[in-house]
């Protein structure tokens, strides 16, 4: 761990440094171009000079006129010769013309000898007519200072870069360091079972603040997903022990008593009953399972929310009917959405079932409605004027086999709107509860995906 913090800290200064010469270095090119570009500027302009006074006044004013501007220069500020046709000096600060320079006009960098040693120079040779060859030049060692300067600036930037960039590493370092030592208490929190642990948040870098926020996001859902595990194993214990229970006690007591045909038979069909019951049990928690794994996702169509609806209320209109319960349909249509029709068939018949049987016998009322949100999404609501849920209880309704004091009498497993919730959760919504005053008002919202329908037939 604190090798890859070194090695992060580390890179940090290479990747400064890098960035400094990636900078310097058509910084250095340009200055380069530039100085040599004014130097031949000037030096050019001199040649120029010399060249129109050798035109006006012919060779003896050139010579005085460079006699005169060597007397009174700096020694060695500029190299100025002048030679005969034959190759006699007439004038300037050198002894002879340069061995190595080329017979052209131009410009050249050649080693002249400057007080008895070659000394890089940057020469202009121009020939005059009559055969007259002029040579205007300046020691190289003059811009010496100015690269000086230069590479003296660039190394200081180097240097504060530096100390700069391991300052930075190492806060860096530290900063990474801490957040992996917290990561590593709350992960060793977290497998010794204390599943409160988060990690630290606030005060940092904002990416890892933003990072910190998803893990102990993901930690809320690990937590919540192993309270739900160890509720519904529970659960499942407790729901599983009652009708195993009377299982085996109608079977111990047909077993002892032997009783007539008829009432084994009524034993059995008991017994059918008790088992059913198990079986109920576990095809829904693979239902929830199923719905889960986000597996029927992939079976989305166009369907009509409002066929659905409908349908679903003219299925449990009988039933409604046998206790005395109005069940209305009212909503609008059509809802085009994309979503699993058998799935929103169940959740919409969950709920219907649910206020059917907490409705008052011979006085309840049921409606059932569906319309667009403003948003784009389609919700679903049943509403009924039973005894309703307590607020205390609304939040952990849609729990695994979570029962309410008002359902316990009642038949059930607890696993009704756990399923609608999951089904909601599939198709990018929500369930919510709330109270009819009286009664209950249970609202089923979809996501805001609308497609088109097909056309009948």
């Amino acid at each position: 761990m604190r090798a890859s913090a070194v090695s992060l800290a580390v890179g940090y200064v290479l990747f400064g440094v890098a960035a400094l010469v990636a900078f310097a270095a058509p910084l250095w090119y340009a200055w380069q171009v530039s100085v040599s570009d004014y130097r031949t500027a000037i030096l050019q302009e001199d040649s120029d000079r010399l060249t129109e006074v050798f035109n006006r006044g012919g060779v003896t004013r050139l010579v005085n006129f460079i006699d005169e501007r060597v007397g009174l220069q700096i020694a060695g500020e500029r190299i100025l010769l002048l030679t005969a046709p034959t190759g006699e000096v007439l004038a300037g600060n050198l002894d002879r013309w340069p061995a190595s320079l080329p017979q052209q006009s131009g410009v050249y960098t050649v080693p002249v000898v400057l007080d008895g040693k070659p000394t890089p120079t940057f020469v202009v040779r121009t020939a005059l007519p009559g055969g007259y060859n002029m040579l205007v030049g300046r020691d190289l060692a003059r811009y010496t200072s100015v690269e000086n300067d230069f590479w003296l600036g660039l190394t200081a930037a180097v240097a504060i870069l530096l100390v700069v960039a391991v300052l930075g590493a190492v806060l860096i370092r530290r900063e990474v360091l801490a957040r992996i030592h917290g990561i590593q208490q709350t992960a060793s929190a977290i497998m010794q079972g204390e599943l409160s642990h988060r990690l630290r948040s606030g005060g940092g870098p904002q990416e890892l603040d933003a990072l910190s926020q998803t893990i102990n996001r993901m930690l809320d859902q690990i937590e919540q997903l192993v309270h739900g595990i160890r509720n519904v194993s529970n659960s499942i214990a407790h729901d599983l022990r009652t009708p195993l229970a009377e299982l085996r006690s109608r079977l111990e007591e047909l077993s002892v008593t032997r009783p007539p045909p008829a009432e084994t038979q009524t034993e059995i069909e008991g017994a059918v009953a008790d088992v059913d019951r198990v079986i109920g049990i576990f095809n829904a928690l693979l239902r929830l399972a199923e719905i889960d794994t986000g597996l029927r996702r992939a079976g989305f169509v166009a369907v009509d929310l409002a066929e659905v609806a409908a349908e679903a209320v003219e299925f449990w209109l009988p039933a409604a009917e046998v206790k005395g319960v109005a069940l209305a349909w009212d909503g609008q249509a059509p809802l085009p959405v994309s979503g699993d029709p058998l799935l929103l068939a169940q959740a919409l018949s969950n709920l219907i079932d649910n206020a059917v049987k907490y409705a008052p016998a011979g006085r309840g009322s049921i409606v059932v409605g569906a319309r667009r949100l403003d948003n784009g999404g389609v919700e679903l609501s049943v509403a009924d004027n039973g005894p309703g849920i307590p607020d205390a209880e609304k939040p952990r309704a849609p729990e695994r086999f979570f029962r309410g004091d008002a359902s316990r009498a009642s038949p059930g497993v607890g696993l009704g709107l756990s399923i609608v919730e999951a089904v909601a959760r599939l198709h990018g919504g929500s369930l919510r509860l709330e109270d009819n005053h009286p009664g209950l008002r249970v609202h089923l919202r979809l996501g805001t995906e609308i497609v088109a329908l097909s056309a009948p037939g």
